[in-house]
Parts: structure tokens; sequence; C-alpha cells
């Protein structure tokens, strides 16, 4: 089994180069963005109109109401079972989106991590009461030094599932994600684009936020914030630009403080895309700005679908 993942930071142009892929090419396209498969989240998650869509189907897209919870660990079960109807039906998988974890448990595997234990969490959150979180910090470093080395000393949440792991179970987080298996052996062709010069990419960010705000984010918001299960906490609303628009809705923020506010988180979640990205192994990068990269992508598409069709004739 052979598939693309079309990775890159936000507001690269990974939307629009899949949608072309796929209209000439027999690709068929999967969501991999931990927004897009939310309903009612269309305009701040730059969402493919009804009409793209209706041309050009993409899954996983609205398959979760926004009060809702989804998981990494039900990105891999959806897109395994997606992955294989598409191939099953003579097409190729074009994975394509921004969430980086979920790319990651796809092709690597979701670590068995045991469930969270009450009892435990609660000693935790009294022992940092009283010492203070990097003092727990300090503690997971003599007990996991490499997930203690991607932690800040704040992040409350990540430190105590890390230490409550170490304790539940005597091995490290970092020991349990490295025994993963994938769920489905599939080859993958890794390709991101990415602008050479960060300055573009942070224009583009603010233009499309400007644009989001022109389409209506505000009231979409708003709509989302009179549902009756929905709140601020709900995961959905700690995607970029929805929860400080929700600080908008709820009077905590004006709208120039908020849209300022989801520009900069914009652009910090671009930032990690691409720390990321730059250590995603076998990995072909475009600079989205390159007046040759039309070319480029297509002579690596044509290639990969050459050596593929190369393949199944000798076997």
């Amino acid at each position: 089994m052979r598939a693309i993942c079309l990775m890159g930071p936000t507001a690269s142009g990974k939307t629009a180069r899949a949608i072309a892929l796929a209209r000439r090419l027999p690709f068929e396209i999967i969501n991999v963005d931990s927004a897009q498969v939310y309903r009612g989240m269309d305009i701040g998650t730059a969402k493919p109109s009804p009409a793209v869509l209706k041309d050009t189907p993409h899954r996983l897209i609205d398959i979760r109401d926004p009060w809702e919870t989804y998981s990494a660990g039900a990105f891999c079960a959806d897109a395994s079972n997606a992955i294989r109807e598409i191939i099953s039906g003579g097409r190729i998988p074009l994975l394509v989106g921004g969430t980086m974890l979920y790319f990651q448990a796809l092709q690597r595997g979701i670590a068995q991590l045991p469930a969270a234990d009450p009892a435990l969490r609660a000693e935790l959150d009294e022992r940092a009461a009283r010492q203070g979180w990097p003092a727990l910090h300090a503690e997971l470093q003599a007990l996991d030094p490499v997930a203690a080395a991607r932690l800040k000393p704040t992040d409350a949440q990540r430190i105590q599932r890390a230490l409550e792991v170490c304790l539940l179970t005597g091995m490290t987080i970092s020991e349990l994600h490295r025994a993963t298996t994938p769920p489905l052996k599939v080859d993958y062709l890794n390709i991101a684009i990415m602008p050479a010069n960060r300055q573009i990419l942070h224009r583009r960010i603010e233009d499309r936020l400007t644009l989001m705000l022109e389409a209506g984010f505000v009231a979409e918001v708003r709509a989302l914030s009179q549902l009756a299960n929905m709140s601020a906490t709900v995961p959905a609303m700690r995607a970029v630009g929805y929860r400080q628009m929700w600080a908008h809705v709820a009077g905590e923020l004006s709208l120039a403080e908020a849209a300022r506010q989801a520009a900069a988180a914009t652009r910090q979640l671009a930032k990690r895309q691409i720390t990321w990205l730059r250590s995603w192994p076998e990995l072909v990068t475009f600079d989205s700005l390159d007046e040759n990269l039309e070319d480029q992508f297509d002579n690596l598409i044509n290639a990969w679908l050459a050596e593929g069709a190369s393949a199944d004739i000798s076997s």
C-alpha cells in the first residue's frame, strides 16, 4: 500500500495544491487537520467550501460535533479505514494537513499508555501546590530526562502526565513511545511545502485572518457559543483563533485585541509546525515561493507514480 502525506505550516498553500492534484490524478484526499473534523467550524479553520468539497471530496471533514472530543487514536482508526477503502477502490490516498501529531501517530504508532489515575493526579497536584511545578519537573528530569528536556518547568499538564506514567508503569513515557508500531503498514511519500521567507508566511497568516473576519468568523464563534453543549473549555475551542474569538464574544477582549492575539498564536503554531517538520525523516521539502515549484512538484509526483506502476508490473 502506498500513500502521500502533504504537510506544511498553516497558510502555506497545502490545501490548494492537494485539490489541484486530486482533480487531475487518481488521488483522494484525507483531511489531517484536528479542527476541520468539527462541524460548524468552517471559517476559522479555512475549511474548503461546500462547492469545493462536492467537486473534490475530503474524508474526515465534519465528522464530529464541536463539543465532542477527537484524539490521535481516533484519527489513526479513521484514517486507516479511509486508506484501505481508497486503495481498494483503485485510487491513492493523499493525506493533507498541518496536525503533525496525527501524521506521527499514523506513521509511527501510538504508545499504549495507562489510563489516568485520579488519586495519583490529586497527589501530584497537591505536591505542586506546595513545591511548585518546577520542583516536579526536576523530579521528572531524574526519572525521564528525555521527556523533561521537551517540557518547560511550568508545563503542568504534561509534567503531571509524564510523572503519572512513570509511577504507574515503572517505564518512562519516552520508552513507551519508542515501543509503538504503526496501525497500518503503508509506504508513505512525505512532502512538505514551506515558504523560505518566514516574514511572507507571517503576512499570509495576517491576510488570511483578515479575510476570515470579513467572512464572518466572529459570527461563527458566536453561533458556536450559543450551542447547548458548548463552552470555552471543550477541546475544539483550543484551536488557534477560536479561543481568542470566544474571549471576544464573551466580552473579555476587544475585537482588535482578539485579532492581534489570534495572529500571534497562529504564528507560534506555524513555528512549531516548521520545527517539527525539520526533524521529520525522509521528508521532501519544497519552497512554496519558488517560481519553479509547480514543475518540481509534478516531477516528484509523476516519478513516484511511475515507480509504483513499475512495482505493480514486476509483482
